[in-house]
């Protein structure tokens, strides 16, 4: 399978970025799910992926700012867009913006062929200046029990370098404990169990409302989710904090920037340009 190489990706990703400088400030790496079926109770799934806008507007915002984006996933398979979130209620009503957008995304260098995870521990991680972790219902489904994801995760948390995720990618943060598979299995269980070894105990976070997942769940003509992210990542020990449904609201604590649903993407990803770009200044 052809990867693309680190220079192609850089010249890709000023092309894209518009208003990039010629020198790229840094790689971002950007964590995808593999998955586009979400287990539901009773055996049935819910056809699912990364939100159009969750991904899309942080990562044209980075390219504008000067990074390269680096894509990843599990598998190194092309990750598949939630087709709900293809709206422009998304973009402010504006379908144009919608358009670009999805154009962009589309034009991205390995969005068909992406990194596994496994690539990406074997190489240098010390290359990376930020993780990027879009939003979606798929993160449920293998970035929060899986251990390389763990792996990944430690690292950016060691270094101290900025990790954003939104929506349900704060999700894929439960890998970065001792056993994440048997906590989750757990939690599909209906158990409230306790996470073990987890590098963001006691941090500040958010991640998609009960409140929210509530109307989400209405939409599914009876069917249930397995879990409650929020629930998930306060029984791990997450210092939960929450807005209004559907308002914007980012938090930051530490290197980890989390924001809570669709309408956090501008917010998450303006937070996400200062931290890397304070580095940059620092030299770091």
């Amino acid at each position: 399978m052809h990867k693309i190489t680190p220079i192609a990706l850089a010249l890709a990703g000023v092309l894209l970025g518009g208003a990039a400088s010629a020198a790229s400030k840094g790689e971002v790496l950007v964590l995808l799910s593999s998955e586009n079926q979400l287990p539901l109770q009773d055996g049935k799934q819910y056809a699912t992926g990364y939100y159009l806008n969750e991904f899309g507007v942080p990562a044209d915002r980075l390219l504008k700012a000067g990074y390269t984006l680096v894509l990843v996933t599990p598998k190194g398979n092309a990750p598949t867009v939630d087709a709900r979130s293809v709206d422009p209620q998304y973009f402010a009503g504006d379908s144009q913006e919608m358009q670009r957008i999805q154009k962009l995304v589309k034009g991205l260098p390995g969005i068909d062929d992406t990194l596994s995870v496994k690539e990406v521990l074997a190489g240098d991680l010390d290359r990376y200046a930020g993780l990027f972790i879009p939003g979606g219902h798929a993160p449920l489904i293998d970035l929060a029990n899986n251990p390389d994801v763990g792996t990944l995760l430690r690292h950016f948390n060691q270094a101290g370098k900025p990790t954003a995720a939104i929506c349900h990618g704060p999700i894929a943060l439960l890998s970065a404990q001792k056993d994440p598979g048997a906590y989750q299995a757990a939690l599909a269980r209906g158990e409230t169990p306790a996470a073990s070894n987890w590098v963001y105990q006691g941090y500040r976070m958010t991640i998609f409302s009960d409140p929210e997942e509530q109307v989400f769940e209405g939409s599914l003509k009876d069917e249930r989710l397995l879990f409650y992210p929020a629930k998930a990542m306060a029984s791990a020990g997450g210092a939960m904090s929450y807005a209004k449904a559907w308002m914007p609201n980012v938090v930051v604590d530490r290197e980890l920037i989390t924001g809570q649903n669709p309408f956090s993407d501008k917010a998450l990803a303006e937070a996400l340009v200062e931290r890397l770009d304070s580095r940059v200044k620092e030299g770091q």
